[in-house]
């Protein structure tokens, strides 16, 4: 595994321990009221909420950067570690060689996908059996658990067809990590050239319907997962089939 920090060396952390960064901008708690007047503070300007294109832009740098060191599933205490390397070495006082010690982090990073993907697979499984339970619910040979939420009248894709979905993408926990819905922009792609969950369950979809697919991770993104798809995960998406171009379509019976 192949671990890119590119954008490491321009991260800028507050110097004392903070909370995790939202997934969007918000503005800073306001202060507690004190029990006697006391001199303001200088305020910090990683604390200020971003106001300029540049300085929405570094804080959505920092948002990139944190969501990659998700991969490595760290603790408190080493979010405090990443935090005094970066003010040492602002400092130019390493405590540790780079040179030595970089070539490692690839090391780490595996040994800690393993780790997360073990979890996921373990949380997945119990999620899995439940949802091939509920009414309608249906469990291919591959794993793909599908339930048809609204039926469609319209064509059926083939695997080589291209497609305009709406979806929206959640975590077994909730999360949702993607959704066109919210970008106001439908989704168009070729239907085998998605995850494999995907490529099975629309076809089994028509137009103007709306379905909700549950992915093993082995027909999503796997042990390795993405920036905001912890690796071993099941992913559950609502899919809602808009359009079907192709000469493969099959029509309406």
């Amino acid at each position: 595994m192949r671990v890119i920090f590119m954008f490491l060396p321009a991260l800028l952390l507050a110097q004392a321990p903070a909370p995790k960064p939202a997934a969007t901008p918000s503005a800073p708690p306001k202060p507690a009221a004190a029990a006697a007047p006391k001199p303001a503070a200088p305020k910090s300007e990683t604390a200020a909420k971003p106001a300029t294109d540049d300085e929405k832009a570094v804080y959505a740098l920092g948002l990139s950067i944190y969501r990659s060191l998700g991969q490595f599933d760290l603790s408190p205490a080493e979010m405090e570690l990443v935090k005094q390397a970066l003010t040492d070495a602002e400092a130019n006082k390493p405590a540790v060689d780079l040179n030595t010690w970089g070539p490692k982090i690839d090391t780490l990073a595996s040994a800690r996908a393993s780790r997360v993907a073990s979890r996921e697979k373990i949380v997945s499984a119990a999620y899995l059996t439940k949802a091939a339970a509920e009414p309608g619910a249906v469990k291919t040979g591959s794993g793909l658990i599908y339930r048809e939420m609204r039926p469609g009248t319209g064509a059926s894709p083939k695997a080589t067809d291209t497609v305009k979905v709406n979806y929206r993408g959640t975590l077994t926990n909730g999360t949702e990590f993607d959704s066109s819905y919210k970008r106001n922009m439908p989704a168009e792609f070729p239907l085998n050239g998605v995850i494999k969950c995907w490529t099975e369950g629309v076809q089994k979809m028509r137009v103007g319907g709306k379905s909700t697919l549950v992915c093993p991770s082995d027909l999503a993104y796997g042990d390795q997962g993405r920036p905001s798809i912890p690796g071993g995960a099941t992913l559950i998406f609502e899919v809602e089939l808009l359009e079907v171009s192709g000469a493969g379509a099959e029509p309406p019976k």
